[in-house]
């Protein structure tokens, strides 16, 4: 593998990112390593550091593009959707994408940014993209609603959601013997909407 001479800043980021999403992947985020990273694409961990700053910005880049995938991963789904069906589209494709890629998924949400680091551009933007898709798609079945409500009600379902996802995946749904649980998901997710007025056709 070529040393540092061999490579500008982009093409080195690049390497970088590509490598950790390797070894997230492969092996979540409590087994996530710089090191680990820096000896696959042959340069110093150093190197690593020099590039991203820290550790949590390097894990930052990584889940920002983990955000970009499930964002173009999530319309490409929604393109032949109408209707109540994109709504169950976006249940769905919560679960599927983090079924599919579970250690990219988990990342996201173990990794907890130090106040002193903040969190960065990047990841901000490629986060909102993705809950705007989800607000989109809110705000179509609720068009009389206002931006403050689509904004809070995204985040709800978004929670809840999650929630069901991780039991799932967790196995905590198995272990206190409840099935169906994308059903069920779907379900809180339609019931919520309709209460707030939503029209479901």
């Amino acid at each position: 593998m070529g040393r540092r001479s061999d490579h500008g800043r982009e093409e080195l980021e690049a390497l970088i990112l590509d490598a950790g999403r390797e070894v997230m992947a492969e092996g979540g985020y409590a087994r996530f390593s710089a090191r680990e990273v820096a000896k696959r694409i042959g340069y110093s961990v150093g190197t690593v550091m020099h590039v991203f700053g820290n550790v949590d910005r390097l894990v930052m880049a990584i889940n920002a593009r983990t955000f970009a995938a499930w964002t173009l991963w999530l319309e490409e789904r929604l393109a032949d959707a109408q209707g109540r069906e994109r709504i169950l589209v976006l249940v769905d494709g919560y679960f599927a994408f983090a079924a599919q890629h579970r250690n990219l998924w988990s990342a996201i949400y173990e990794h907890r940014v130090p106040d002193e680091v903040g969190f960065t551009e990047a990841l901000v933007t490629h986060r909102r993209a993705l809950t705007g898709v989800i607000a989109r798609e809110v705000a179509a079945v609720l068009p009389h609603a206002g931006e403050e409500t689509i904004v809070a009600l995204t985040g709800s379902l978004i929670a809840t959601v999650h929630g069901h996802c991780a039991f799932l995946l967790g196995g905590t749904f198995a272990l206190i013997g409840v099935e169906g649980t994308i059903g069920l998901a779907e379900a809180r997710v339609l019931e919520i909407l309709a209460a707030n007025g939503a029209t479901l056709g």
